[in-house]
């Protein structure tokens, strides 16, 4: 089983295969909108807009586990974003990260990199970073700026 084999919903309830991606190197991101870590997004729209030609994408999955951080429906949510922070990359449906009903790309992705005291994510805004073969090469944590993994990422392309 590769990241390739997934399939997940986009923000619009539209079925999307990850194996779109391939060659790709892809920032796999839980966010929410109303965390203290929300002001995140500036910093990954600017990753976006530096690397995105370059063959770098994000998929952006709000969850609302933490904290009750990521109201709204898809599309209040993708506006939102838009708006306050004028972001442009792959908004997809939400999804619970831990637990019973996780989705099985989370499932997969914490088998593949571990965190500090576990597989279980945190908080909002862990990210994880996919090379251009599908493998899972990064993972970091809620307090790790976008610009703090920019150096990996242009490794990675």
């Amino acid at each position: 089983m590769t990241i390739y084999d997934f399939k997940v919903k986009d923000a619009k309830g539209e079925e999307v295969s990850l194996s779109d991606y391939k060659g790709k190197v892809l920032l796999i991101v839980n966010t929410a909108t109303g965390c203290g870590f929300t002001p995140q997004y500036d910093g990954l729209e600017k990753l976006y807009a530096e690397y995105n030609e370059k063959g770098f994408e994000i998929l952006d999955f709000p969850c609302n586990q933490f904290g009750n951080q990521a109201p709204g429906t898809e599309e209040e949510i993708v506006s939102f974003c838009q708006l306050k922070f004028g972001t442009t990359f792959k908004q997809f449906a939400k999804i619970e990260v831990n637990g019973e009903n996780e989705a099985p790309l989370y499932t997969y992705l914490k088998s593949q990199k571990k965190g500090i005291g576990g597989s279980k994510i945190k908080w909002n805004f862990t990210k994880f970073l996919v090379d251009r073969e599908g493998n899972v090469v990064d993972r970091f944590g809620s307090t790790t700026t976008p610009a703090k993994i920019e150096g990996k990422i242009k490794e990675l392309l």
